[in-house]
């Protein structure tokens, strides 16, 4: 039965219900010793709690998918194939142009309508294998389109999170289509690759040799994915990249790091030290925390890499890890700070939508 589904919805109400019913009905009319009916009653109690925490707990998760699956909720999922020494371009030695083209079956997703796709990637540099969602803008099946190459923006969804996440729960496609279509913001394809590839834990988009080639997944493997399967460059100019939370430190770690491969970031309620994240990866090792942490990271570039990062949120939550980047970046890096009224939440986070791609659309360019 599916977590996110339908039926077990409904049981989990009804098992509520019962729960509510089932003392009213025979509290009375336990039998046996003291010792057992105390202890009769109060399985009834803990039961009655449990279906009521497990109610709340299933509506949201429908709501805002943070976990898609059974083995997302309990980390047991394997996305890992592989994870050798990629190098410090995450490559391995390969040349992405000189790989066979990567061709890829699509299905709709439940809940999300026909614009919004689905595929099981197998990243053969990475050695991930893990979901990809898909969005293409309204102008994509134009036929006055039908030659145009468009840009793109790889989204990236906080821990726990899954790619539907952006979609079901902060809405990207639906507040972004109709300003696609008035002009107001660029027709951008969506991608939403998986998030969570080691059980529950944050991998902070790194490469980790012996355990989890992160970065190259989402820099290398599905980006290859999309160029070799839809209208899209490769082009650094095209390619934009957003998170929210621990995605928004993902996004904007990939934008430094990768030049080469994007662009421009948002990251909306990000921070600088992967250690703000309790399940990080990175932060138990000292020195890959140390390493990882966004202002070293642009620190130890070979020369300021030419990307601009959007980095928004409340004081303590985003907007002051923006000031601290934006005091030690060097042009042709851009960091632009803005302080938000909100709080730590998809709500939040939608509604920066409109602002922040429209930002995008001025950086962001058509190939």
């Amino acid at each position: 039965m599916s977590l996110t589904g339908t039926p077990f919805f409904a049981t989990v109400i009804a098992l509520t219900a019962m729960a509510v019913v089932l003392p009213l009905a025979v509290w009375s009319k336990v039998r046996g010793p003291a010792a057992v009916r105390t202890v009769l009653r109060a399985l009834m109690v803990v039961f009655a709690q449990v279906t009521a925490v497990a109610v709340v707990f299933v509506a949201v998760n429908r709501a805002e998918h943070f976990y898609a699956s059974w083995s997302d909720l309990f980390g047991t999922g394997k996305y890992v194939t592989a994870a050798p020494d990629l190098g410090p371009d995450g490559l391995g030695g390969k040349k992405v142009e000189e790989a066979p083209k990567v061709k890829q079956e699509f299905q709709p997703v439940e809940g999300l309508g026909g614009r919004v796709r689905k595929t099981e990637l197998d990243g053969k540099i990475s050695g991930v294998k893990g979901d990809v969602m898909v969005w293409l803008p309204p102008q994509y099946d134009d036929p006055a389109y039908k030659d145009k190459k468009f840009p793109v923006v790889e989204l990236i969804p906080g821990i726990p999170g899954t790619g539907k996440s952006w979609f079901q729960g902060l809405k990207a496609h639906e507040v972004l289509e109709p300003m696609m279509k008035s002009g107001k913001v660029q027709p951008f394809i969506l991608v939403s690759p998986r998030a969570m590839l080691l059980g529950n834990g944050d991998t902070g988009c790194a490469n980790i040799p012996g355990k989890v080639n992160a970065d190259s997944w989402f820099s290398v493997d599905v980006r290859k994915m999309v160029v070799d399967n839809f209208r899209a460059s490769d082009e650094a100019r095209t390619w934009g990249v957003a998170g929210y939370s621990a995605g928004a430190y993902c996004a904007a770690k990939l934008a430094i790091a990768h030049p080469d491969r994007y662009s421009a970031a948002v990251s909306l309620s990000g921070y600088n030290d992967p250690g703000q994240e309790p399940s990080s990866l990175v932060a138990k090792d000292p020195e890959l925390r140390k390493t990882h942490n966004l202002k070293n990271v642009l620190q130890a570039a070979p020369t300021p890499p030419p990307v601009s990062l959007w980095m928004s949120g409340a004081e303590q939550d985003g907007y002051l890890s923006g000031t601290d980047l934006k005091a030690i970046a060097k042009s042709p890096t851009a960091v632009h700070a803005e302080k938000v009224v909100g709080g730590h939440n998809l709500e939040s986070w939608s509604k920066q939508l409109p602002q922040t791609f429209g930002w995008l659309s001025g950086i962001v360019k058509a190939p």
